[in-house]
């Protein structure tokens, strides 16, 4: 067994042996195989679940009525999927993308959820698809209020990654001239109805500091080769038959298997990075295959761990040896560490008249949004950082009381009233006891100690949230909106789906896990470009600096490799 100790290179070893390994094949692990294989590089792409091959997604152009449930969850899928049904998007025509949670437990200390996806292309296939740039505001927002470690990266660093990053997956929005939310390599833009230009209208007259702005989102509006255009069917959940939006499967993927030099294994759950002491590092992974429960190992110069932010950091924890007795490149005793996710929980809600002529058409896969306006340039409320709104204008059906027959049901057919809805996120802070650690007294069902989880809003968090519940009310009742609700309380982390820390960057190795590049600083062949990395959470989606990193990263390290410095 390699570990501390020199391996044979015998002809099992050298059959199992590729010039990189990528662990988990989500958003950015399918960015590091196309990277990777495009620059010339043998890969071994692993993912713990089932594979998907585009454009075979199941339910994707299947009726409500065909779905046995109309789309509702039975009792048997809640015991099943007692964390995922938690969460939103959990239904019965995506519930197969989903992992059972009665096979996978882990310990709550303080409740956490976990969404995750057990496919190969993971959550790629089921995120919101929002596309967000960073800017200095996020960046620098560490160093300039003292809480957390100082990015080693800004944003002159990360803007070119931006770009061929958007120019590839295909954004569509619109350039803004907002300082603290940078254009980017944009298509045409969807449309705002005409409810949500009148809401547009009166903020921005009210209130100097806000702009209402249509979503950026990776669904296409124009030609992307390979992919087709967006058909306004919302039903992204299911899998885009026609690659309309971006994921794994549809777009780097394909990239990657195009090179020839992409091999994919699914049911290949990772139990640790394998480190050689002689060599100080990383030489390749264990995996247990779920199907046969056999133990194998894969062997590799360049190790890039992208299995989410909580099972990244499994694997480094689990990955223990002489010089590692706490986890893999955990000198710091950072690794767990510092998780976060957006909060989020309420919805705001109003009535408006005088639009009863007016309609919509299509089911638009993204919303308008609210940039962020709180602390920009000064501290202005009772807590730091801030928070962005999404939302939309719709018609309610109408619900007769009584009836029977056709009448009935043209009756259904008629709009009811304009309705206008705000939802918010905001930003998590780091947290040194927001962590994650492993539980040797328990095991799972491969015989693994048990992922522990102990994470909470704190008080900053709290604030804000409430300063968000305020806001949303003031914004509708200030825009002419009658009978204004608040509904919702503050989420529990992990429900945003934006989990990330754990393994942080900064230039510091002693208070920190990655550099500059993504790279460990103590394991310099392994690096790390999904959520584990991020130093902060902004209060933007991340997904698009998660990409954009594994860019960067991917480029950085091949070129150390032709230096001989990996």
């Amino acid at each position: 067994m390699p570990g501390d100790s020199t391996y044979i290179n015998n002809k099992a070893t050298k059959q199992n042996t590729y010039d990189a390994i990528i662990v988990g094949s989500g958003i950015s692990g399918g960015w590091a195989a196309k990277e990777l294989c495009e620059k010339g590089l043998k890969v071994l792409l692993l993912d713990r679940g089932a594979n998907v091959e585009h454009p075979l997604y199941p339910t994707a152009t299947k009726d409500p009525w065909e779905f046995p449930h109309r789309l509702n969850l039975t009792m048997a899928d809640k015991q099943q999927h007692f964390v995922q049904s938690r969460h939103w998007s959990f239904r019965e025509d995506n519930k197969h993308f989903y992992i059972n949670d009665q096979e996978n437990p882990y310990e709550e200390r303080k409740r956490f959820d976990w969404i995750r996806g057990d496919v190969v292309g993971g959550r790629s296939l089921l995120w919101s698809r929002a596309c967000y740039r960073w800017s200095d505001l996020d960046f620098e927002a560490n160093q300039k209020d003292g809480h957390g470690t100082d990015w080693p990266i800004r944003y002159k660093d990360i803007a070119p990654w931006y770009n061929y990053v958007e120019s590839f997956i295909g954004v569509s929005g619109t350039a803004d001239g907002i300082p603290h939310l940078p254009d980017g390599i944009f298509q045409p833009p969807f449309e705002m109805n005409v409810v949500e230009k009148n809401f547009k209208a009166s903020i921005e007259k009210s209130y100097a500091d806000r702009k209402v702005i249509i979503g950026r989102t990776a669904n296409l509006t124009s030609a992307v080769k390979g992919r087709g255009l967006c058909q306004a069917r919302d039903l992204c959940s299911r899998g885009c038959p026609f690659g309309a939006y971006f994921s794994t499967n549809a777009s780097t993927m394909p990239a990657a298997f195009a090179t020839g030099n992409l091999t994919v294994r699914p049911h290949s759950l990772v139990n640790k990075v394998l480190y050689n002491q002689q060599q100080q590092k990383a030489i390749g992974v264990e995996i247990i295959d779920t199907v046969t429960n056999q133990v194998q190992e894969f062997y590799a110069k360049l190790i890039f761990l992208n299995a989410s932010t909580v099972a990244t950091g499994f694997i480094l924890l689990n990955s223990t040896s002489s010089r590692f007795p706490n986890g893999l490149g955990n000198g710091s005793d950072q690794v767990g560490r510092n998780l976060m996710d957006h909060h989020k929980g309420f919805t705001a809600s109003g009535t408006i008249e005088g639009f009863e002529d007016k309609y919509y058409a299509g089911r638009r896969p993204t919303n308008i949004y609210i940039p962020r306006f709180r602390n920009i340039e000064n501290k202005e409320a009772n807590f730091i950082r801030g928070y962005h709104f999404g939302g939309s204008a719709s018609r309610a059906r109408i619900q007769p009381e009584t009836g029977i027959g056709a009448g009935f049901k043209e009756a259904m057919t008629q709009p009811g009233s304009w309705q206008m809805g705000l939802y918010a996120f905001g930003e998590c802070l780091t947290y040194a006891d927001n962590r994650i650690t492993l539980n040797t007294d328990k095991k799972d069902n491969w015989g693994r100690p048990i992922i522990a989880i102990n994470c909470e809003f704190k008080d900053n968090e709290k604030a804000m949230h409430e300063d968000m519940k305020t806001t949303a009310r003031e914004m509708l009742e200030g825009a002419g909106y009658k009978n204004v609700s608040i509904k919702g309380s503050i989420s529990f982390p992990g429900n945003a789906n934006h989990e990330m820390g754990i393994a942080r960057m900064g230039k510091d190795p002693t208070t920190a896990v990655l550099n500059g590049y993504n790279q460990m600083h103590e394991v310099p062949n392994v690096f790390i470009t999904d959520g584990s990395c991020m130093a902060s959470g902004a209060c933007v989606n991340p997904s698009l600096t998660y990409m954009a990193l594994t860019a960067r990263a991917c480029d950085y390290a091949v070129k150390e490799m032709k230096r001989m410095n990996l």
